[in-house]
């Protein structure tokens, strides 16, 4: 493979995640040409504005397949189902496929059928899908022919749990609370009367307060980091913007960790993690809130946490912590762009390793 002069395949690139992938890719300095494919017989520059002059041009999913060939990566911005029918396909053609869709998430069949309710018609490839958070999983990504993007809330939670969980600190009997708000993006963009701008507007959408189906998610990728079964207690809801997600986790502190735990430990655990630590080079997408305290009891002191601004267009995910001494809690602030970390931006970043290329390119921006 020339990586030099690549041909990528954006497979569902009307939507959100899939036209954020052709607008980071155009600036990619080793891609040559974008592939962007649709159902129907839309105009691209009229789906995507905002890529008006690209020079970028709707395909078909079969027209693409027939060139698989000549095709280096593919990426799948699907619904559930799609990816499983013709990842296999693209891969026979040596295609590295990247999935967006939560098709080769769980490493077995019988858990995606228990969350997503269908058979998974390509349980053969599951044993060799790479769960695609880059910060944690870069060696197996490097080299690999199949990797399963996380889901948005996915990583923003994964990305600041993962040194908590990893030190023990946590009291794993019992669950891991999270609360997450998502902008409106992240609901796709079908027609929905609740997500229009009159609705939305000084509002917000709670949903799937019964159990999301990214706790799952979170439970399987999550359990191997705290070497013991997590529970998750997941809580969402699409707030009055168009792009981010803000979330907070709160874990109970284990009680042989309490007397010497503060939120100068939390941070130094976090910093090290990421920073220069166990990882080997400081992580060039994950930034860790460290600035001290500056006010007294009970003054709002919004410096200490992260803000949801700060990421959005951007790849970087915001990290801060707290102590709540008094009822002995851990807790977690992180905030990524749906579309960018959540979506598209990670899977460039997963695409930039499974290649050998620079893993920051075409994703060097910061916040808007």
């Amino acid at each position: 493979m020339n990586t030099s002069d690549l041909t990528v395949g954006v497979v569902g690139a009307t939507g959100y995640a899939g036209g954020e992938l052709c607008r980071l890719l155009l600036n990619h300095p080793r891609v040559q040409r974008i592939v962007p494919t649709a159902r129907g017989d839309e105009n691209f520059e009229h789906v995507h504005p905002n890529l008006l002059g690209s020079g970028l041009a709707f395909s078909t999913l079969e027209a693409l397949k027939d060139q698989a060939a000549d095709v280096d990566v593919v990426f799948f911005c699907t619904p559930s189902g799609t990816a499983m029918q013709h990842a296999g396909g693209f891969l026979d053609q040596d295609c590295r496929v990247i999935d967006v869709s939560a098709d080769f998430r769980f490493p077995d069949p019988d858990t995606y059928r228990r969350v997503y309710g269908g058979e998974h018609t390509a349980a053969g490839l599951l044993g060799e899908a790479v769960y695609g958070v880059t910060e944690l999983h870069r060696d197996r990504i490097a080299g690999s022919r199949l990797v399963a993007n996380p889901g948005c809330y996915v990583i923003t939670a994964i990305l600041a749990l993962t040194p908590i969980l990893r030190s023990g600190w946590a009291d794993l009997d019992q669950p891991v609370h999270i609360t997450a708000v998502n902008g409106t993006t992240g609901a796709g963009n079908k027609p929905v009367r609740a997500l229009m701008h009159a609705e939305a507007l000084n509002s917000m959408l709670p949903y799937s307060l019964d159990g999301h189906r990214h706790a799952p998610e979170l439970e399987t990728h999550l359990t191997p980091e705290a070497g013991r079964p997590v529970s998750i207690s997941l809580s969402t809801a699409h707030g009055n913007y168009a792009r981010g997600i803000y979330l907070q986790s709160s874990l109970q502190v284990h009680p042989e960790h309490r007397d010497r735990m503060s939120r100068e430990r939390l941070i130094g655990l976090l910093t090290r993690f990421y920073q220069g630590g166990p990882q080997g080079a400081p992580e060039p997408f994950v930034r860790i809130i460290a600035a001290p305290r500056s006010g007294g009891l009970n003054v709002k002191d919004y410096g200490l946490y992260p803000q949801l601004t700060a990421v959005t267009g951007s790849n970087f995910c915001h990290i801060g912590a707290d102590w709540d001494e008094r009822r002995g809690i851990i807790k977690l602030v992180s905030t990524t762009d749906n579309l960018v970390k959540g979506a598209a931006g990670s899977a460039i970043q997963n695409m930039n390793v499974m290649l050998g290329l620079d893993e920051t390119y075409a994703l060097t921006a910061y916040g808007l």
